[in-house]
């Protein structure tokens, strides 16, 4: 993807800018399909950047893990991209995603650690692309998606454990969701969530995968893993009433959306290896009414 490249190599000449560092953050939020909103229009308007900035750190590197022209070079440019994130205090950024990330950590005092973790999951992609069991898949959602969600509380001046241990839910629920709406699209990459135990237990092989065979067996294990996002959505479905608006709001949205990718993935009969399960524009419209209602 050539957008993917440009904003790797985007620089700033004058690192003082921050208002244009903010506003390539924002453009890059705007350009990507997701299954959730990004920095939306509902957010208020002092932290949507800081989303912006959040989404931004994190698309560029997940494209570093995935993108075909990081091929070969995938470990350099994650690398570099924490060296950049250590050195924030260090060296002045010339990157607009780091001086935005300066910008955003020292506004809203901001820990590190959680856009480093972020980093640790994108690292692993590049040497592990098989799980033996559900607790090391878990492992992975814990590093890859639930900082994201307690990045975007801390933006919202939340830092109660409570709340993070539910938003941990919702992330996770979202990043299981995703998994097993894009088997196909990750079987190209030679990477495969579904854990090696479920495979047994449903006596379903990886040479069945891929070969596509789409059989009641590997239905019925797409079901069950199907049924395991929908309870852990379950325990942190409690998290949009704790919150004020519009952050409940756009919390609210980001799990029905995550829930419609798996009514979606059952309505295909659980056969996502024949056709990729994605939301429209226009299946957001009764969703976006039933988060503004619920």
């Amino acid at each position: 993807m050539a957008e993917t490249l440009k904003a790797y190599q985007a620089r700033q000449e004058n690192p003082q800018d921050t208002a244009a560092a903010y506003l390539f953050c924002l453009d890059l939020a705007s350009s990507h399909y997701e299954n959730f909103p990004v920095a939306s229009s509902f957010i208020f308007p002092k932290l949507r950047k800081h989303v912006a900035c959040l989404y931004s750190f994190a698309r560029i590197a997940d494209d570093f893990s995935d993108e075909p022209e990081y091929e070969g070079v995938r470990r350099e440019r994650l690398l570099e991209w924490r060296e950049n994130l250590n050195n924030l205090n260090l060296k002045t950024p010339t990157h607009p995603v780091f001086i935005a990330l300066k910008d955003t950590l020292k506004t809203l005092h901001l820990p590190t650690q959680p856009f480093d973790d972020l980093l640790d999951a994108f690292l692993q992609d590049t040497v592990k692309n098989r799980y033996q069991n559900f607790d090391e898949v878990l492992d992975y959602c814990r590093r890859s998606a639930n900082p994201v969600g307690r990045i975007v509380l801390m933006i919202h001046g939340y830092d109660q454990e409570e709340l993070f241990k539910l938003s941990d839910s919702i992330c996770t629920g979202l990043q299981l969701a995703n998994f097993w709406q894009d088997i196909s699209v990750d079987l190209k990459k030679d990477r495969i969530y579904i854990p090696q135990e479920d495979f047994a237990q449903f006596s379903y092989s990886e040479a069945d995968l891929r070969m596509g065979v789409a059989n009641e067996r590997f239905r019925n294990l797409i079901k069950f893993e199907v049924a395991r996002v929908c309870q852990i959505f379950e325990e942190g479905k409690t998290l949009p009433q704790k919150l004020s608006w519009p952050l409940s709001w756009e919390i609210r949205l980001t799990e029905l959306g995550g829930r419609q990718i798996l009514r979606k993935i059952r309505k295909q009969n659980y056969d996502t290896l024949q056709s990729r399960p994605v939301l429209t524009k226009w299946e957001w419209i009764p969703l976006i009414l039933r988060a503004v209602l619920k």
